[in-house]
């Protein structure tokens, strides 16, 4: 007599937790007034370069925010894509470097929507650094953005990278930068830049000391440097004599690097990095032109001149 109402007690308990679970999955699914709506997931699946990987890619919902909801901040409206790439930097070599991370964000058919670049200073040898960049304005017919890629990295000693405009002049009184450059028909130039950023006059004169780097930032060589520019092109402008260039406080001059890609018979040299003093016994930087040299063999430099008239 004892056995089956055990057995009815047991099925009864089964009922009652089966019931209770089905209750509970249907209260999950239903989402209340103060329920938050979760931004859609998207697909990160990048192996990164040169130590730089994206983490995440968290997008605005693209319906309205439900009432109720987290709010959504003014910054990822309708003139912004709200797209935000996290990425991290991981410095695997023995000295601080400073990276400049180009991220590219695409659509689902894998289509480039935006390129943005990203500074990370001062990362320190075995030390990961985290950061973000906004995919930014896009057309309102642009296709939504749900993917991102990091697409170049640059780095180059922490104590070499150019200084950013109006951030601590460096103790030599000078910020040397370079441009982004102009290239036609094969020709290509570069601007290199020294503003005064102290508070004293500062002169200097002649060429710019160049070292071609390569991208584990070690010398290229079998390279001319040129003064001038003749030997390359009579593009580029004739080729004045260097003389004396006196800057005051916040006055800037300019040189430029100039070389043709042509490819012929040989092995195309292609130099990232060039480490750029702007007078013999100043500290160095170190700038990102990407010389494209081909075979020719040879870059062409101008004398500093005052900014304007060169």
């Amino acid at each position: 007599m004892h056995r089956p109402a055990c057995l009815l007690s047991t099925l009864a308990v089964a009922t009652l937790l089966l019931t209770a679970c089905g209750t509970e999955r249907a209260g999950t699914g239903n989402s209340g007034a103060g329920a938050s709506v979760p931004p859609p997931r998207t697909q990160v699946d990048d192996r990164g370069k040169d130590g730089v990987r994206i983490t995440s890619l968290p997008l605005p919902s693209a319906s309205p925010t439900p009432a109720g909801s987290h709010s959504v901040s003014a910054d990822s409206l309708a003139a912004d894509s709200g797209a935000v790439a996290s990425f991290e930097v991981t410095n695997e070599g023995t000295e601080a470097l400073t990276y400049s991370v180009v991220v590219s964000f695409m659509s689902g058919d894998g289509g480039a929507m935006a390129n943005q670049a990203a500074t990370v200073r001062d990362v320190g040898p075995g030390k990961t650094v985290r950061g973000s960049v906004r995919a930014g304005q896009l057309p309102p017919s642009a296709p939504r953005v749900t993917q991102a890629k990091v697409l170049e990295v640059t780095k180059v000693p922490a104590g070499e990278a150019p200084a950013e405009p109006g951030t601590t002049c460096p103790a030599s009184g000078i910020r040397v930068s370079a441009d982004s450059g102009d290239a036609a028909m094969g020709l290509r130039i570069v601007g290199l830049h020294l503003e005064n950023c102290g508070t004293r006059d500062y002169t200097v004169e002649g060429y710019p000391l160049l070292e071609l780097l390569d991208g584990d930032l070690k010398p290229v060589r079998g390279i001319q440097i040129l003064h001038g520019s003749g030997e390359i092109t009579t593009g580029a402008g004739p080729d004045d004599k260097p003389r004396p260039v006196t800057l005051k406080p916040g006055e800037s001059a300019i040189s430029r690097l100039v070389w043709r890609n042509t490819t012929e018979s040989g092995t195309p040299v292609n130099v990232p990095y060039v480490r750029v003093r702007a007078e013999a016994g100043v500290n160095p930087v170190t700038v990102t032109p990407r010389l494209d040299l081909g075979t020719t063999g040879k870059l062409g430099v101008k004398p500093w001149a005052r900014a304007g008239t060169a």
